[in-house]
């Protein structure tokens, strides 16, 4: 698990490092020139692409796409995140609140180690502004943390593993 997740961390730093040189300087990145990559740690239907930050040392911006029915299982983050939408609609489940649906104009915000579920309803495109660096965590049905492979396989199509049931965990392994 270990190694899966250093391979992830380092699939982030190359993708990040050409951000990297333009920090302090003004930018426009349009969506165009927007390099978007996969992650071994996330649904090959979410694609990435860093628009500020290197998300594997520090609070950053990314830019988000995920392809309709998309599924991230649920999960937590150390950091907290703040979700800004630009198109598409989505359903957020967070742990001890109702789920949502967001679109176009919407944000949310979810504090680091708090345990949601996100699922695109319609092609969706998205801000992700972290407050630290990226890491995820997936849990099962009761909170407990498993491999992002065995969550990963819950959120391919057709599954009907991996749903949560409102069970509380009161804290996460980190």
């Amino acid at each position: 698990m270990k190694l899966f997740r250093l391979f992830a961390v380092g699939a982030l730093a190359l993708a990040f490092a050409a951000t990297l040189a333009a920090q302090d300087k003004p930018a426009v990145v349009t969506m165009a020139s927007s390099k978007f990559i996969t992650l071994p740690v996330a649904p090959a239907c979410l694609k990435l692409s860093p628009q500020k930050g290197d998300p594997t040392k520090e609070a950053a911006l990314i830019l988000m796409k995920a392809t309709a029915g998309c599924r991230i299982p649920w999960h937590w983050h150390t950091a907290g995140e703040n979700l800004m939408f630009v198109s598409g609609k989505a359903k957020l489940e967070m742990k001890d609140a109702a789920p949502a649906t967001v679109g176009a104009g919407d944000f949310a915000t979810l504090p680091g180690k708090h345990q949601h579920q996100f699922t695109c309803l319609a092609a969706c495109t998205f801000f992700n502004s972290i407050d630290g660096p990226f890491d995820i965590h997936y849990v099962d049905k009761d909170g407990n943390e498993i491999k992002p492979e065995d969550a990963l396989k819950s959120a391919a199509p057709g599954s009907k593993t991996g749903k949560k049931t409102g069970t509380k965990k009161s804290d996460q392994k980190q």
